[in-house]
């Protein structure tokens, strides 16, 4: 039975596994990330070699940021830039086996669709949230591209006068509803530094007001930018995914319901977690390098590719 390696460029953590064809983790590896570059270059390397097999038939890796997944290569990235670090042929070259390389919320979103939330569903739109906000669309189980690099949903704007992202523009909800947005939110409400999500939450039970308006500032947003998704795709339902998808769910079920029957949609926790990385890009890298792979759902995800 083959199988791949998927690699997932995280804000906080680089994440390497080998993956069966049904999206089982036989190995993991974790690491924090840096921000240099070619020093995470070489990390990944290092990961999947140590992780490489004989049964190993290809390697996967989602990259934050925007990806030309036609040809390859990183176009720009915000928190990590690895535009310019030929990544995919460099680790080619080190462990010769083929590399498959897309943006990590595209990945997140063909795990899901194959073995997590989205299974059974034609048109989903995923945003992962954690350290920043990415993003993917699949409609008719395809992965829109547009020209090259669609489904950039951390930059939906939600506040034209807010403030300054890593794109350059202003009120992008990854500056408003991601992790680090959260973390700002809590010391601008005077509370713990280091507090979670999950503490806000007891804090709320316990009747703390300033919890709630932290927790209610972070879900309206990220509600804005799904009602906009809504409106322009429709689709069968919108996943929240990443570190914090669970606790972004929760908190916009209570703090920010759709305000309007347009933009009544199924809206989920994503079911894969931080796992949902690595097992979309080992479940892409052998769709696209090894295709007689009994994968879940080859319909969908053939397409998909």
């Amino acid at each position: 039975m083959p199988t791949a390696i998927g690699v997932d460029i995280g804000g906080t953590n680089l994440r390497a596994a080998r993956v069966t064809n049904r999206g089982e983790i036989l190995e993991r590896i974790s690491e924090r990330i840096t921000r240099d570059p070619e020093t995470v270059v070489g990390r990944i390397i290092d990961l999947v070699s140590r992780l490489d097999r004989p049964d190993v038939a290809a390697i996967g890796i989602g990259v934050p940021g925007r990806v030309d997944a036609r040809r390859q290569e990183v176009l720009s990235g915000g928190y990590l830039n690895l535009a310019g670090a030929a990544l995919a042929e460099r680790l080619e070259a080190a462990v010769g086996k083929p590399v498959t390389l897309d943006n990590d919320g595209n990945m997140a979103l063909v795990a899901e669709v194959a073995v997590g939330a989205g299974r059974g569903c034609d048109n989903v739109v995923m945003f992962t949230i954690g350290t920043g906000i990415g993003g993917a669309v699949m409609e008719d189980r395809k992965l829109v591209r547009g020209r090259m690099a669609a489904g950039q949903l951390g930059h939906v704007t939600v506040d034209i006068e807010g403030g300054l992202c890593a794109c350059g523009r202003r009120g992008c909800v990854e500056t408003t509803s991601s992790g680090t947005a959260l973390g700002r939110l809590v010391a601008e409400a005077g509370l713990p530094a280091g507090l979670s999500a999950d503490d806000l939450f007891a804090r709320v039970q316990a009747g703390d007001e300033s919890a709630t308006t932290v927790l209610t500032r972070w879900s309206r947003p990220m509600r804005a930018a799904i009602d906009s998704i809504v409106a322009a795709f429709d689709p069968d339902m919108v996943l929240l995914g990443g570190g914090l998808g669970a606790s972004a769910h929760r908190a916009l079920t209570r703090f920010a319901p759709a305000p309007s029957a347009w933009y009544q949609c199924n809206v989920a926790a994503a079911a894969l977690g931080d796992d949902a990385g690595v097992i979309g890009g080992a479940i892409s890298a052998l769709m696209e390098h090894h295709m007689d792979a009994p994968v879940a759902r080859p319909d969908s995800l053939a397409a998909a590719l």
